[in-house]
């Protein structure tokens, strides 16, 4: 007798499926190490320039005073190209509609592009939900022991203005607030804890970036094997710890993903995501803080007792 895929052709289908891993994610650490940065800032190369930033990053801040002059430099460079992409900004919905407009038209079944992204927006919601109803909560009882309905209830104004606002970093003040007042977190926890989480706590992002790739390669019937869809989870992991606090800051990353993928010529694709991406983002968002938030009370378990001795000795 012989089992479905066993033998030879069993054999066979396992090692294409090493072998793609295996070239999958050597591709990714090929550009992570770009052997010229200008060339991958003109390639766009995102995760090469992001790998020379952080090393950049990294050694310069060893350098103390001695590297102050760069770093002034170079907070003066990102002032005048945040200036830049702000008088940018004002051409957005122009450009956006257009770019819109040419996918729609080239598309050729347009039906039965609106019908996948309803079921695109359905899923994303549907796992937003998920992550942030159940996963999180369980985490929070698994570590603490504790009922998470009353902490939910604590940050309920933290989330309403993190859906508001769109923005973790906006949201900040009032998670702060809901988490010391209404769930009673020591300060030193929040003033830790919240705003490093949401700089680098993406969570729902991470989510809504694999999914956004995965439902670009359905969309055009790209096969993604079993090694492209580690790298996929684990770049939009990566791309969402590196995305700003800011609003729709997910798809500029997401272009980073695309390219872990192998999906480079579907990046013009997003401009179909950002129609409805206004609506997306802030339900991730929403997630974000959640996480945030849970993260700040788990740390309190954990801590609190440390906390507590340490304020003693210092009165």
């Amino acid at each position: 007798t012989r089992r479905p895929g066993g033998g030879e052709a069993g054999e066979a289908i396992e090692q294409a499926g090493r072998a793609d891993l295996l070239e999958t994610t050597l591709g990714v650490l090929l550009k992570m190490f770009p052997p010229n940065v200008v060339e991958a800032a003109a390639t766009m190369n995102v995760l090469g320039v992001i790998s020379f930033s952080l090393f950049f990053g990294t050694m310069l801040s060893r350098l103390g005073p001695q590297g102050a002059q760069m770093i002034a430099l170079v907070n003066a460079f990102n002032e005048v190209i945040m200036r830049m992409v702000l008088a940018i900004l004002w051409l957005a919905p122009f450009g956006i509609s257009c770019l819109i407009a040419a996918q729609m038209a080239a598309s050729p079944d347009l039906p039965r592009v609106l019908r996948a992204l309803g079921m695109y927006v359905f899923c994303v919601v549907l796992s937003l939900l998920i992550h942030g109803g159940l996963i999180l909560p369980g985490i929070y009882f698994a570590v603490t022991k504790k009922n998470p309905i009353p902490f939910v209830k604590g940050v309920t104004q933290a989330l309403a203005t993190a859906f508001g606002t769109d923005s973790s970093s906006a949201t900040l003040p009032v998670s702060m607030l809901c988490c010391e007042r209404n769930n009673g977190i020591s300060p030193v926890v929040t003033k830790f804890v919240l705003p490093l989480a949401a700089t680098v706590n993406m969570n729902g992002t991470a989510l809504y970036e694999a999914l956004t790739v995965l439902f670009i390669a359905q969309l055009h019937g790209v096969h993604l094997g079993v090694g492209q869809t580690i790298v996929v989870a684990l770049t939009s992991t990566l791309a969402a710890v590196g995305a700003a606090a800011i609003p729709s800051a997910g798809l500029v990353t997401m272009v980073m993903v695309l390219q872990s993928a192998g999906m480079d010529a579907y990046v013009a694709d997003l401009s179909i995501i950002f129609t409805i991406d206004w609506f997306l983002d802030r339900v991730r968002t929403t997630v974000n803080v959640l996480g945030d938030c849970f993260g700040a009370g788990i740390v309190q378990h954990l801590c609190g007792h440390e906390l507590a001795g340490g304020t003693a000795d210092r009165e």
